[in-house]
């Protein structure tokens, strides 16, 4: 599966902003998908998940309330609707997917979201 995020950019504190995930490929086979965020020099950070038919969703505790997402499996799109954005959740934001039986994971080449104060 390849996958490829936009919807990234700059903003204030306060705004909005949604990325997509736009999956191709071997489409049927994704599970669970998921968005991480990565700041230079520090791990990738699990932000959000959510199964396949979209029925469960899991968030970390410092974006519940804030994040929602979402997918459009006859678009093959992920979403991620950020609202009340705020400096610290500026970073690289990645999408995943896991794979058939075996879990594959792949990933996208990740969209820069960059918050003003």
């Amino acid at each position: 599966v390849h996958l490829v995020e936009s919807g990234g950019g700059l903003v204030q504190a306060g705004d909005s902003l949604r990325l997509s995930c736009a999956a191709s490929g071997s489409t049927f086979s994704i599970n669970a998908m998921g968005w991480y965020r990565q700041v230079i020099g520090k791990q990738r950070e699990w932000v959000a998940a959510i199964t396949n038919g979209g029925a469960t969703t899991n968030y970390a505790d410092s974006v519940k309330g804030r994040f929602t997402i979402s997918r459009d499996n006859a678009k093959n799109t992920m979403y991620l609707q950020m609202n009340s954005l705020k400096p610290e959740d500026t970073a690289v934001y990645y999408c995943n997917a896991d794979e058939g039986p075996l879990s594959v994971i792949s990933w996208g080449q990740g969209t820069q979201v960059t918050v003003s104060s």
